[in-house]
């Protein structure tokens, strides 16, 4: 399968965001983009934002569509977390799950 768009990951984040995040968090996907990401959903930027994951627009992908737990991918060392890593978790939650 192919890797997702960067519109297709910018629209699947911002639903599973929208309304259900508490503070922000910037998703970095190596050579496809870096999003900032709050209640309002997601968007492309850089800004700075309370933690930051990093890894692969694949395991994001798989993240988002719970085909793979944010735990699981950061014990695999497939998604790196700066900042509180119980928030990060908290968070991949939320991004897995549909509302």
């Amino acid at each position: 399968m192919t890797a997702p768009t960067k519109a297709e990951i910018i629209e699947l984040v911002s639903k599973r965001s929208r309304n259900r995040i508490k503070g922000s968090v910037r998703l970095v996907m190596p050579d496809t983009a870096t999003l900032y990401v709050d209640e309002t959903g997601a968007i492309e930027s850089d800004q700075v934002a309370d933690i930051t994951l990093t890894a692969d627009v694949r395991v994001f992908y798989d993240i988002a569509m719970g085909s793979k737990s944010p735990a699981k991918a950061f014990m695999m060392r497939q998604l790196k977390v700066d900042g509180n890593p119980m928030k990060a978790l908290k968070i991949g939650e939320v991004l897995s799950t549909q509302e």
